[in-house]
């Protein structure tokens, strides 16, 4: 359920009921792979499994990261619900790499939603190769509407930056299509100045009940 990968997993983001009980799969496409506002690959494709039942969720998704770097392998799981009109999860992810692209980290994802606005709090924990582990905590607030959607992210603690998204999503076909302009600061370019970009995803997910 990750195919946009706009910030949590998104089996985090839909709370579940028995009746949706069951395991899909998806594929997808990115014109440029950036996450958390930190670009990661020119293009990508990517894909994942997913079960979920009563709001508890399992999964793993993996993208390319070009030639010569292997691939982000993730893995997840959690239980996300409601009170009332309050949407709330709860989780963790580990992000795994094949090669030396980077090294691990693993996290717990807390994220409460209300009407169009939604908040998330990453709070991890980065292997750093043979450095110092290093602590970050991610958080965004994300406004969605029809569609649309802002959002406002960042780091703190070891790692230190913010970002912008503007997008939109929508199914075509049974496809799910979107795209997004991001505004990065110099913290999280890598350049030195701050950066923008436009995005393009397309994938689609299968039941496999």
């Amino acid at each position: 359920m990750k195919t946009l990968k706009f910030a949590l997993p998104i089996a985090a983001l839909t709370v579940c009921s028995v009746a949706n009980a069951g395991v899909s799969a998806n594929l997808g496409f990115a014109s440029d792979y950036y996450f958390r506002g930190i670009f990661q690959a020119p293009t990508s494709a990517n894909g994942g499994v997913d079960y979920d039942n009563g709001g508890f969720y399992v999964g793993t998704w993996a993208a390319d990261l070009g030639p010569g770097n292997g691939l982000e392998v993730d893995g997840y799981f959690g239980y996300n619900g409601d009170v009332g009109d309050f949407g709330y999860t709860v989780g963790y992810t580990g992000y795994f790499y094949t090669g030396d692209f980077d090294d691990t980290y693993q996290e717990i994802n807390l994220g409460g939603s209300y009407g169009i606005v939604a908040v998330d709090v990453a709070v991890g924990e980065y292997a750093n190769f043979s450095g110092p582990t290093l602590d970050y905590t991610y958080w965004a607030l994300t406004l969605e509407k029809s569609g649309f959607y802002g959002k406002y992210a960042g780091f703190s603690q070891d790692f230190e930056g913010d970002y912008v998204e503007l997008g939109y999503g929508t199914s075509i076909a049974g496809f799910d299509v979107g795209g997004y302009l991001l505004f990065n600061d110099s913290d999280l370019s890598g350049t030195g100045s701050s950066d923008e970009a436009f995005i393009f995803t397309i994938g689609k997910t299968f039941d496999i009940k």
